[in-house]
């Protein structure tokens, strides 16, 4: 179930990105987290009403409130990201902060793979190569500024800490619905008072059309926020009932449903090395779930 829960988890971030990117290309980027987060967040209020899940409130949601701390800066960085670059090469690069952050607290946790994890390991590395290659080697070109770049690498720190973080915060599925409520509360906050700063400096909250243009993009921001929440959830569902290290590397082949969704709906060229990396990632992916 891991690597159901993980791959899940591959596919809604996938989308979820997309979509976001896509939106900030027209939406402020700060209005994108907090419309999209805000709407996450009432529909886990109901989830969190509907089964009970404030019974489980404890010490552990301190781990909820980190994650939705440091989620809207690495959104927001990642929403910019994608709205300045190329989908196919900032997707990739974010996928490292997911790998690495959770993939070193596992380790420092105590986790010891055995030999079918030690080989699953081996494809991972594969399946990473296969992430990357699928955004092409255009890194250090001129296609991609150094902000874009610099602006990937915070995102990607930041993803990775908050499914450490989101990981621990329940070992239940009614108090995963409470842990995740907190986080998107959380966002909601620090990315409210980011948007009202940004506004008292003078950056418009609203796009051109005003709030008519907002409310015909709500449905999208909709699927942002509720695909963001699930991603979530089923990150943590994965990490609970197997190895963090598989779950973390199979999470992180999300840039391919970016990078496929790019080609399909804004018709961004794939190149043929993008399409092998594309291939070798879900061919890494496969192997690694099979071995783990």
């Amino acid at each position: 179930m891991t690597a159901v829960f993980a791959l899940a988890t591959s596919l809604l971030w996938g989308l979820a990105d997309f979509g976001g990117g896509l939106l900030t290309r027209r939406l402020q980027a700060l209005t994108v987290v907090v419309v999209s987060q805000t709407l996450a967040a009432v529909v886990l209020g109901a989830i969190v009403l509907a089964t009970g899940g404030w019974q489980e409130a404890g010490p552990q949601l301190w781990f909820a409130v980190g994650a939705g701390v440091v989620g809207p800066a690495a959104m927001l960085c990642f929403y910019r990201a994608l709205a300045l670059g190329p989908m196919g090469v900032v997707s990739p690069l974010a996928s490292f902060g997911t790998v690495l952050v959770p993939l070193g607290v596992g380790i420092l946790a105590g986790e010891r793979p055995g030999l079918l994890q030690i080989t699953g390991m081996l494809v991972a590395v594969v399946a990473v190569v296969g992430v990357v290659l699928a955004g092409g080697p255009r890194i250090s070109g001129a296609s991609v500024a150094r902000r874009t770049i610099a602006l990937t690498v915070i995102s990607a720190l930041g993803f990775g800490a908050v499914m450490a973080l989101i990981s621990e915060a329940s070992t239940t599925v009614t108090g995963l619905f409470l842990a995740l409520f907190v986080q998107r509360l959380c966002n909601v906050a620090v990315g409210g008072a980011a948007l009202y700063a940004s506004v008292r400096r003078g950056t418009p909250a609203l796009p051109d059309g005003g709030l008519p243009a907002l409310r015909d993009a709500l449905p999208a921001l909709g699927f942002v926020g509720i695909a963001d929440v699930a991603a979530n959830g089923t990150y943590a569902l994965a990490a609970q009932s197997g190895p963090v290290t598989m779950a973390a590397v199979l999470a992180s082949l999300y840039p391919v449903v970016t990078t496929l969704a790019a080609l399909g709906i804004l018709k961004e060229r794939l190149r043929a090395i993008q399409t092998a990396g594309a291939s070798l990632a879900l061919v890494g992916s496969a192997l690694l779930a099979s071995g783990g």
